[in-house]
């Protein structure tokens, strides 16, 4: 079974106007499916092998010749030699598009490769797991409790079969197997995966550098670049507060969260959609959820940056959108019975940021439809942001 996502038409409309298209994401995001079903008469070729790897990386001009464009280069991070030598075979035909689709999963690796040698001849597109509307569009029956658990990999809808405890465990296992020793120099793998649960529990929270580093017992400085390490790999995103010159006393920090709720789920120990409601994480694996919808909202929008959080005092708004027009709040809840006291951040917040720069206020919520709330403010559905 074939999910369609939506970035296949930027996909598409970059293959027709760059030399190169470089696809970068999580592991099992559905970055090599997209790209052979989309460009099915390209060449494919995947430096998942070493043999591929070692030629690429050691006789790129003869791995080059062996792979002729257009061509799919997969897991191309592994290579970081032949940059260099696709750099010299575009500019030998730069008015030539379409010609080089590369994929990587370690993003750091991979764009260090792409900003040295293909800058302003790749567009860089960010492939993240299946948002709500995907899920929707595919399995219109699928509850929402139960895709907030079972996570937004393609794999686990296009096979409804797998058990997802298992996938997880097993993606955890390879996650740290190939992309943690990659990026990074850890001395135990099972510190690194405490460390990651440690994340979990944090999800929907401000970072606190020191905190995390304490509870697991590792330097500051190796939190650092876990930390680092996690969001080159794409398992956790770091969401900047807004501030203006009329905000005072504005908390600096980040707040953290997992990048799919399926991940995020698994770490936590909650196995199903019946366990979720009596979870004392709830709430936060919600604003996780939210989160993502809202990051899938403003790609598709081509408004990436554009997201943020409020916080002023002891009072926080989840998340802003700056359009640049105008500010829209939004506050996740975890409830199917939105009252006006929903909304008690989002009119401070607009009282806070002035009643002109404020352009709408929304409390997310699981209510099959929205309705209005005091005071201006709307509770909305899920389904709403997309």
């Amino acid at each position: 079974m074939w999910i369609s996502r939506t970035l296949e038409s930027r996909l598409q409309r970059s293959a027709k106007t760059r030399p190169a298209v470089v696809l970068t994401g999580a592991r099992q995001t559905g970055k090599t499916s997209t790209l052979r079903r989309l460009f099915a008469d390209y060449a494919f070729v995947s430096l998942d092998l070493p043999t591929e790897a070692e030629q690429a990386e050691k006789e790129p001009d003869a791995f080059l010749r062996r792979h002729p464009p257009p061509v799919i280069i997969d897991e191309v991070q592994y290579a970081p030699a032949l940059f260099r030598h696709l750099k010299a075979a575009i500019d030998a035909d730069r008015g030539r598009p379409g010609r080089f689709l590369l994929a990587g999963s370690q993003k750091f690796t991979l764009m260090k490769g792409v900003a040295e040698s293909l800058a302003g001849r790749a567009d860089i597109v960010k492939l993240e797991t299946l948002s709500w509307a995907e899920i929707r569009g595919a399995l219109p029956r699928t509850p929402l409790e139960t895709a907030i658990v079972r996570g937004g990999f393609p794999e686990l809808y296009a096979n409804p079969e797998i058990d997802p405890v298992g996938f997880y465990h097993s993606y955890l296992a390879t996650y740290l197997e190939r992309d943690v020793r990659t990026l990074a120099n850890v001395g135990s793998l099972r510190d690194f995966e405490r460390f990651l649960r440690a994340c979990a529990l944090r999800s929907a929270n401000l970072l606190n550098k020191a905190d995390l580093a304490r509870d697991v017992g590792v330097a500051p400085s190796t939190a650092n670049q876990w930390l680092s390490t996690l969001q080159a790999s794409g398992q956790i995103v770091l969401l900047e507060p807004w501030f203006s010159n009329r905000t005072t006393s504005i908390v600096k920090s980040p707040k953290l969260y997992l990048a799919d709720t399926g991940l995020l789920c698994a770490l936590l120990n909650v196995h199903s959609a019946e366990a979720l409601p009596q979870a004392p994480t709830a709430g936060a694996i919600w604003e996780t959820f939210v989160f993502a919808q809202l990051r899938e909202r403003q790609r598709r929008a081509g408004q990436d940056g554009g997201l943020f959080f409020f916080r002023e005092r002891t009072r926080e708004v989840d998340f802003v959108i700056d359009s640049g027009a105008g500010l829209a709040l939004y506050e996740a809840k975890w409830t199917e019975l939105p009252a006006d006291r929903d909304a008690v951040n989002l009119e401070f917040a607009r009282t806070a940021l002035g009643k002109t720069a404020v352009t709408s206020g929304t409390v997310v919520c699981r209510v099959p439809h929205g309705f209005p709330l005091a005071g201006g403010f709307r509770a909305a559905a899920v389904t709403d942001l997309t």
